[in-house]
């Protein structure tokens, strides 16, 4: 079964942490997932660009309207996302704990039970 890790964050968030506990982060973060990409549970890590960089598409009469976006109502957006293949949601929690982040903040575990066919991954 697979799952998506959730982060949120924003830039206030990142820019509070000292340098050198960013580098430690990032380090710590690298072996998280070296760990799991080499157990082939870890399918796929990614970080947004700031929010700021996103853009929202709205189709209206079937003219395409985009705007800069997103549309926040909390402070912090997705800022980072795992796709993980385990074989319970135990196994995806006992993951989820154990990513770097989790020490600061909540992560979230969502399952995904629905794949478009023909997906790679």
């Amino acid at each position: 079964m697979k799952y998506m890790i959730i982060i949120y964050g924003n830039a206030e968030l990142w820019e509070s942490f000292p340098p050198e506990e960013t580098e430690k982060a990032i380090a710590a973060q690298d072996a998280f997932n070296r760990k799991y990409a080499e157990t082939g549970e870890l399918l796929g890590a990614y970080g947004t660009a700031d929010a700021a960089e996103a853009k929202v598409v709205r189709v209206r009469e079937g003219v395409p309207v985009v705007t800069d976006g997103p549309y926040l109502e909390a402070k912090e957006y997705l800022a980072s996302w795992y796709l993980i293949d385990v074989p319970s949601e135990q196994r995806a929690l006992e993951i989820a704990a154990e990513i770097p982040f989790a020490a600061q903040n909540a992560v979230e575990v969502w399952p995904v039970p629905h794949e478009a066919p023909g997906n790679k991954l």
